[in-house]
């Protein structure tokens, strides 16, 4: 039996309240790219139709829990437009900047919303008028009612137009109506939404925000035209990572009952490994970027403590011990995310793959090494070797997205757009 061992001193409470705000953009930037980790896998296996039809049912699956989620986090809950729109900015299908959404509200039954830049639609415009209908018709169409349940089940988001665009240089990329009305019948909740609903991960308490320190404890206040992060508190951010990494696990989750649909468990594993390791690394590597960390062992330590992988705390059974030329990790098996059988069960010690992406996405030198592996968990010894590895083919296929070269701008102080 192997002893688990101890985190660092690193984790969104032990962040300055600059690094939370500078971290938190960038898991939701990774959570818009598991998809694009994930989709060219599916579309190898199941062709354009199954990987949309895929698509619908993970985004189904998860956003309405999510967005609930993060409404009484921070005090929006509500009926009305606002409260769907806030819920656009505080989500990884829809995150600031690189899915650049602006917002006008009429009313609080009545709004619209357009994309001055869709990152995601300058993604899949080289692969032609096709894939661009399955992602903005295809998928679109459900994925925005099923997000808008979470706040009315009499809202409805119709197109205005969208792509394909005509002309290509069409600008804003495209723009709905959001509407709410008693006399609009509510879609169903499909059984993979009520499935994903069931799970440890939608259950989960985190951390409380405390109503002490400078900044926002809410988003209690008015509908702002960008959500600046610096914003909020330390308290309020530290939350809003935690949320924003749960979202990514419920998301990974209605990835799997959707493939499951589909294909005997051995290739459903295959396919979700594939997708976990493209993302693992790119997060990685963004969040070593950002947050300016070296690429020693103590930068690798940084990260993994702050890693979607292995977060939330509360819902990922591991821990880390770095001293001086060593560090070790290890994924215990008795946390929630093992009971709804989550990314981190994918990862044992025949299948290494999203480990060594995510610990070269840090430094190519890196290696992770098994200890040892029981029924309590898996231990992993990070090596460094001399010859660089070559970047995984899951890791250059996610990469072929523009979300991974993305870089933020301060926009300054954002405007109100509706005073609740």
């Amino acid at each position: 039996m192997v002893s688990p061992v101890t985190r660092p001193q690193h984790s969104f409470a032990d962040l300055s309240r600059r690094d939370l705000a500078t971290l938190v953009p960038e898991l939701l930037l990774c959570g818009q790219l598991i998809d694009r980790s994930g989709m060219a896998h599916l579309i190898v296996e199941f062709g354009r139709e199954g990987m949309a039809q895929v698509a619908i049912e993970e985004w189904q699956a998860s956003s309405p829990w999510y967005t609930r989620r993060m409404q009484k986090a921070l005090r929006y809950e509500g009926d009305t437009v606002v409260t769907i729109f806030k819920g656009l900015q505080l989500d990884i299908g829809a995150p600031s900047q690189f899915m650049d959404f602006r917002y006008r509200v009429d009313d609080p039954q009545h709004g619209e919303f357009w994309l001055d830049h869709c990152g995601a639609l300058i993604d899949v415009e080289p692969l032609g008028d096709e894939y661009v209908t399955a992602m903005c018709h295809d998928i679109e169409d459900p994925t925005f009612d099923a997000t808008a349940l979470a706040t009315n089940p009499h809202a409805q988001v119709r197109p205005i137009h969208r792509p394909p665009r005509r002309p290509a240089d069409r600008h804003p990329q495209c723009a709905w109506t959001v509407v709410i009305d008693p006399a609009h019948v509510p879609p169903v909740m499909e059984p993979h939404t009520e499935q994903i609903g069931r799970t440890a991960a939608n259950a989960l308490e985190l951390s409380p925000i405390e109503a002490d320190g400078d900044g926002a404890h809410d988003y209690s206040g008015p509908l702002l035209a960008d959500v600046r992060f610096s914003d909020f508190s330390s308290s309020a951010l530290v939350r809003i990572a935690e949320e924003v990494c749960l979202q990514h696990h419920l998301l990974a989750l209605g990835f799997l009952v959707a493939v499951r649909k589909r294909a005997p468990e051995g290739k459903v594993l295959e396919i979700t490994r594939k997708q976990l390791t493209g993302i693992a690394g790119v997060a990685a590597q963004r969040i070593r970027d950002a947050l300016g960390l070296p690429s020693d062992l103590e930068g690798l330590a940084a990260v993994l403590s702050l890693h979607p992988l292995l977060n939330p705390r509360q819902y990922v059974d591991s821990g880390i011990r770095f001293g001086g030329d060593r560090l070790e990790l290890w994924i215990g098996r008795r946390g929630p995310v093992d009971a709804d059988g989550g990314w981190p069960t994918l990862v044992d010690g025949d299948h290494l793959e999203p480990l060594q992406a995510l610990v070269r996405g840090v430094n190519p030198h890196f290696t992770a090494r098994v200890v040892s592996e029981g029924p309590a968990g898996l231990l992993v010894a990070v090596d460094t070797d001399v010859e660089p590895a070559p970047e995984c083919v899951e890791v250059a296929i996610t990469k072929v997205s523009t979300g991974a070269g993305f870089v933020f701008e301060d926009r300054g102080i954002p405007l109100p757009l509706y005073v609740v």
